[in-house]
């Protein structure tokens, strides 16, 4: 057995609740992590509200991230074996003692960065090097729009493209609160989205060209602000629909400026492909958090039986950078 948040129905963080449950058995494929820390992202709060299932065969226990100690293998998995500190994208399972990754999606956690670190990199860097350079293509010389300033994928979206690119224009909305702390993480142009047009601060800062990615989490809401503030032949890559799934296009403006809207989600992707992306990452970006070239910023570290609470921050948008979830053993 092991202790797991579990949910006795769907709602508020107050529905969470530590309970035992059967330790998982490792499949074909698959290895078993004794996890050391996990993190919340808000797919979570999403999935605990009802809005957001586990795939199809996945655990239905929250958690898309792990970091800790792999436990046992399945058939068939040949690099790695019990012992080996890993961390790995997760389709569901990380708020608990042990969760089932598979093979292909593990990282091996750098010398010398710690669990609670580990456990923020996979699901949060992962998305933002998908979606950013991947998807959206970002190169040298171009620019970059990243809602969220103090987000999780978005603190981890400035640091990409502070590393991975060079002569890159990062443009940042943040609320009143964030908006210094964001500044000193290396952005360009910051702005406040309570009391600012971000599409008319874009549009005068570029000299009316506009940026050439964006990566919106809102949806909706700005959709037309967002290809208003996108440049001819720009991107603008959507991950999640805080500010409603339903919009109208003016569709003559997106044909004129040759302007692509993708929509983008990572836990629903195929194994085969999470592999790929696995891959991907940690030839271009695991040697930047060994060498802490990149050095994921924790907030707060909660236990997991102060999940609750943690969600509760999280909803109140009062975290900067990742909350971390420590699982006592």
């Amino acid at each position: 057995m092991m202790k797991a948040v579990m949910l006795k129905s769907y709602g508020g963080p107050d529905v969470m609740r530590v309970g035992e449950t059967a330790r998982p058995i490792p499949a074909e494929g698959q290895v078993r992590i004794k996890v050391m820390a996990t993190s919340v992202n808000r797919a979570d709060l999403s999935q605990r509200e009802g809005h957001y299932p586990s795939p199809p065969g996945e655990s239905e226990i929250l958690g898309l991230e792990a970091s800790g100690v792999i436990d046992a293998v399945g058939a068939g998995v040949v690099n790695w074996a019990p012992g080996d500190r890993v961390m790995s994208l997760l389709a569901g399972g990380g708020y608990a003692q042990y969760a089932l990754a598979y093979a292909d999606h593990l990282l091996p956690i750098p010398e010398a960065m710690d669990f609670n670190s580990a456990a923020c990199v996979c699901e949060t860097y992962m998305t933002a090097f998908l979606n950013v350079f991947l998807i959206g293509g970002l190169g040298d010389g171009q620019s970059v729009l990243l809602h969220g300033g103090g987000g999780g994928v978005n603190t981890a979206g400035i640091q990409l493209c502070r590393t991975l690119t060079a002569d890159v224009k990062i443009v940042v909305t943040a609320s009143p609160a964030k908006i210094e702390r964001v500044g000193r993480l290396g952005v360009d142009l910051v702005i406040n989205y309570k009391d600012q047009d971000f599409a008319e601060q874009i549009r005068s800062y570029t000299a009316d060209k506009g940026v050439d990615v964006i990566l919106d989490h809102i949806g909706a809401a700005y959709i037309d602000k967002n290809l208003k503030a996108l440049a001819i032949g720009g991107r603008l890559v959507i991950i999640g629909l805080l500010g409603g799934a339903m919009a109208q296009l003016d569709l003559g403006r997106l044909m004129v400026k040759r302007q692509r809207i993708i929509g983008s989600v990572l836990r629903a992707r195929p194994v085969q492909e999470k592999a790929q992306i696995t891959e991907a990452f940690k030839e271009k970006v695991l040697p930047l958090l060994a060498d802490a070239t990149i050095v994921p910023l924790i907030d707060a570290v909660y236990p997991l039986e102060a999940a609750a609470d943690a969600h509760r921050k999280m909803a109140e948008s009062r975290h900067f950078g990742k909350i971390v979830l420590a699982v006592r053993t």
